[in-house]
């Protein structure tokens, strides 16, 4: 464009100067043939000029037209990206909770409008958190991008099926039957097929993984319902699913708000219980077969200050949500290993006897836990073996060969290590050969069924038999029974642990069975 303004600038100058010859010429006595001469090399130079003008103004708009659609073609291009994340999920491309709401409040007003029903889907993926503990966080998307995969084929291209947050998809299903009977009827199926699509393994490069889902449903169409309040609904009646058992699914009923305010009410309650030091250790016996005491396994209660004493099975899982379990972990450590040196230091422990204290991988996980450990134990001065860290399988999978080396570094301390439900997780020959371990427990749910289950009984027989073969320690949770003992103790294991051979049991109480245990036992051994 400058370059066009000078040009014609140039020329412009030119044809007044030629313009001003010929008006001299003429003015100076030239003759007719003269001016002529010089007027028409005016006239030929005007029309070349104005040729050129010509030409040029015809490419310049050429240009400007090139250009303006150019202009519009990155501007709707950008419109485009603003919209796409401003209505749709960066990760899976689905739409997101903004997208969401807007198609929501347009389907409401036309169940309305046509006497239809529609449904919310709330679902949420079951031990979401562990894998990303486990497996790490670009696992994680992975499976979330597998699930938004599955769920898009699952349902109908009219369906709306978004990702609003976390490991949370909400699915949004119009022109149900106008009978509530009917409509729940065809959205109990959707929800039996979304559970099976969404339970088949995935893979995960180098991991397959099987997840499941808790859903809430909630149907919609009646007058005077918001978009927040279903949404609302469908949260909870996802929550009822969780507590069921998850890899479930629960239609909304009014009842689960109060069920949702108590869960509410117990994170509150345990972070005033954390800064108050409401919590108290019970101790459950581990024992021989013939009933010797040579350990026991710290557990938690909360001494809560209106409901009585509560077993971790009703706060356990909330702690673990809010983070809370970090603290109170670290509570606990800190108050076993204080008990025990004390229990030490004024004889009161037979030889041998190790306490076992649970370790959560988000605990173990926290940065400087490890360094944390080793300071706890060593101002102790426990002597080696007098404390066992209980680990589960989840911890194993993340960063084994990191989880390896934390391992030995607390073990110079002199902790043992026990892996804790055996039998449930991740577990490989390979991990067992690796770790510092020196125990495995097996879980109570196959010790449950020894009596009447084969397969109990068999796989039961080769944790045992793949343990001694590795030198393992091995205890068995949750013998209630004469008889899961004796099939334990037939196939070779060395410890026990279950009502059979005691409950949990406050300090004093334990204090003083543990005395009674090895005098009863002295006492038979002893000559007559």
């Amino acid at each position: 464009m400058v370059y066009l303004i000078h040009w014609l600038s140039h020329h412009i100058l030119e044809f007044d100067r030629q313009m001003a010859m010929t008006l001299k010429a003429l003015e100076g006595g030239a003759s007719p043939p003269e001016a002529q001469e010089i007027a028409e090399k005016k006239l030929d130079l005007t029309a070349v000029f104005t040729k050129t003008i010509l030409s040029m103004y015809d490419s310049l708009v050429e240009q400007s037209m090139q250009l303006i659609s150019e202009i519009d073609r990155r501007r709707q291009a950008q419109e485009e990206a603003i919209r796409t994340l401003a209505y749709y999920d960066p990760l899976t491309t689905l739409p997101n909770r903004r997208l969401l709401l807007e198609r929501l409040d347009l389907a409401v007003a036309a169940t309305e409008r046509y006497e239809k029903r529609g449904a919310i889907f709330f679902i949420d993926l079951d031990n979401f958190k562990r894998l990303i503990d486990t497996l790490g966080h670009d696992m994680g998307d992975r499976l979330l991008v597998g699930v938004g995969e599955r769920l898009k084929k699952t349902f109908r291209s009219v369906d709306t099926v978004a990702r609003i947050g976390g490991d949370e998809f909400v699915v949004m299903v119009e022109n149900l039957p106008s009978d509530p009977i009917e409509a729940a009827r065809e959205a109990e199926s959707l929800a039996k097929k979304l559970l099976e699509a969404l339970q088949a393994p995935y893979d995960l490069e180098t991991h397959t993984y099987v997840s499941t889902a808790s859903v809430g449903i909630v149907l919609f169409g009646d007058r005077g319902t918001t978009r927040e309040d279903l949404l609302k609904q469908a949260d909870m009646a996802m929550y009822q699913s969780k507590s069921s058992g998850r890899n479930a699914y629960r239609f909304f009923d009014a009842g689960m708000e109060a069920v949702l305010r108590t869960r509410s009410m117990v994170e509150q309650d345990l972070q005033v219980a954390t800064a108050a030091n409401q919590f108290v250790i019970y101790y459950q016996p581990q024992c021989t077969q013939d009933g010797k005491i040579v350990g026991a396994e710290a557990l938690i209660r909360w001494n809560h200050p209106e409901k009585g004493l509560l077993s971790p099975d009703s706060f356990i899982s909330a702690a673990e949500e809010s983070g809370l379990i970090v603290p109170i972990g670290r509570w606990v450590l800190e108050t076993a290993v204080k008990k025990l040196a004390g229990w030490h230091c004024d004889g009161l422990l037979p030889e041998g006897f190790s306490l076992g204290v649970n370790l959560s991988v988000r605990q173990f996980r926290e940065e400087g836990m490890v360094e944390e450990i080793r300071e706890i134990v060593s101002k102790a001065e426990l002597y080696p073996g007098a404390l066992t860290l209980e680990i589960t399988e989840s911890l194993l999978i993340r960063d084994p060969e990191k989880v390896k080396q934390d391992l030995k570094r607390l073990r110079e301390t002199g902790i043992l290590f026990s892996l804790d439900d055996f039998g449930t997780g991740y577990s490989s020959l390979q991990y067992l050969r690796q770790l510092p371990l020196d125990q495995i427990k097996i879980d109570r749910a196959f010790v449950q069924g020894l009596a009447n289950d084969k397969e109990d009984r068999m796989i039961v027989a080769t944790i045992i038999s793949m343990a001694n073969a590795l030198r393992l320690t091995v205890v068995a949770e949750g013998v209630e029974t004469p008889t899961q003992r004796d099939i334990l103790a037939k196939k070779g294991c060395q410890m026990f642990q279950g009502y059979l051979y005691g409950r949990p049991l406050e300090e004093r109480v334990f204090l003083e069975r543990l005395g009674s245990s090895h005098l009863s036992i002295r006492s038979t051994l002893s000559p007559t």
